[in-house]
């Protein structure tokens, strides 16, 4: 049976072929980045902009099964298609469109997770914005492996840049206060 991080690649081979825009987000790139932990499914950041959001997930679904009833209807009001690949392997396709979220996609790089896998992952700088704004007790300690495992590497100041405009979105989570012991160790 193909691993997730086999049936990724298989995934990220569809989408290249297609000539979209993507990176792997969540737990993958948690592999890389931070502390790896039991991943059951893949997440995926991928570039539709505004309105492209049905006929992008029209062609994923006659690749790949759709998790829920309705699946384009809800990509296009929620912005994620949940699709399960042959094997089982499950994949959250995030509709993205914003600039920043363009931005992450364009920082990504390859990373090889095994001689014959190899996939694009957002930057760890991104990773831990992502987590951050998440802001829940599981993000907050994927973050905590992310500052532990990349120490001085990780640019301090890039990731509070680019966490601010989102921060201010979700003020009642005061993610500046949640962060800063976490980050204070760099």
């Amino acid at each position: 049976m193909k691993t997730l991080f086999e049936a990724a690649g298989e995934l990220q081979r569809f989408l290249a072929g297609k000539r979209w825009k993507f990176c792997f987000i969540g737990g993958i790139a948690l592999q890389r980045w931070g502390e790896p932990r039991l991943t059951l499914d893949a997440d995926i950041s991928l570039l539709t902009g505004f309105g492209g959001e049905e006929e992008v997930a029209r062609e994923i679904i006659a690749a790949y099964r759709p998790r829920i009833n309705d699946a384009v209807a809800f990509a296009r009001d929620n912005r994620v298609l949940p699709v399960e690949a042959g094997n089982g392997a499950r994949f959250d396709i995030s509709l993205a469109a914003f600039d920043f979220e363009e931005e992450i996609i364009d920082r990504a790089s390859y990373f090889d997770f095994s001689p014959s896998v190899r996939l694009l992952t957002c930057s760890a700088e991104d990773l831990a914005v992502m987590k951050a704004f998440a802001c829940r007790d599981k993000d907050l300690a994927d973050l905590r492996t992310i500052v532990a495992r990349q120490g001085a590497a990780l640019d301090k100041k890039t990731i509070l840049e680019r966490l601010k405009p989102l921060a201010a979105i979700k003020p009642e989570e005061d993610i500046p206060r949640k962060i800063m012991p976490i980050l204070g160790k760099l």
